[in-house]
């Protein structure tokens, strides 16, 4: 702990913004994963719900159980359902369901992006403050005495390269962190876009069924 502390006051100024761009980070990314993981869940639980009432062709009662429903998958089913009784071709249905999914999105990909600028602001503000150090190290040892330069450079240059540490063990994590969430994202996408097809053939198959009869 005496190292970590001792490591982080001879990194100078430049520390503090590095650390509070990471705390920002994390939180970002803990309240991110909390919402995609929950709205997974929360659309598997509804879709396993209204699979029964979408093959005996009860699109009203299902209606009534997506409109009830905050999940993603409930939006984007409640827009087609409701789209079925006034809708003649399939393409109509789709449309509409792809409007829905259109106002999901922004919901689901809200804020992550802001995880990888961050990560670049932790690696810029290192180097900068690598830079600013460097520069007052060597108009320090400018006005030194000659035989301790060499030693007073060294000393100077360690300490400026704490920040540059620092900014890449902020970001490394937090770019990691963004391309995680980011597969986790376009698979939750992946699952609406799959469940809305299903809805479709579903549908479909239900009004071929009541046109043979």
């Amino acid at each position: 702990m005496s190292t970590i502390v001792r490591f982080f006051q001879d990194g100078g100024a430049f520390m503090y913004p590095i650390l509070i761009v990471l705390i920002i980070g994390v939180a970002i990314s803990i309240e991110r994963w909390i919402y995609l993981t929950v709205s997974g869940t929360s659309n598997r639980a509804l879709w396993k719900k209204i699979v029964p009432f979408l093959k005996a062709g009860n699109f009203q009662e299902a209606a009534q159980l997506t409109a009830k429903s905050k999940a993603a998958i409930g939006s984007i089913l409640t827009y087609g359902l409701y789209r079925v009784k006034s809708a003649r071709r399939r393409d109509d249905i789709e449309k509409a369901m792809e409007e829905s999914l259109m106002e999901v999105l922004p919901r689901l990909e809200k804020r992550t992006h802001y995880i990888g600028t961050l990560a670049n602001i932790a690696t810029l503000l290192g180097l900068l403050g690598t830079i600013i150090g460097l520069i007052n190290a060597f108009t320090a040892v400018s006005n030194a005495n000659p035989a301790d330069k060499a030693d007073l450079l060294s000393a100077s240059i360690s300490v400026a390269m704490n920040t540059t540490a620092f900014g890449l063990m902020a970001a490394i994590p937090l770019l990691l962190v963004h391309a995680y969430l980011q597969t986790k994202t376009n698979g939750l996408v992946d699952s609406l876009e799959m469940a809305s097809v299903k809805f479709l053939n579903a549908v479909t198959e239900r009004q071929l069924k009541s046109v043979g009869a």
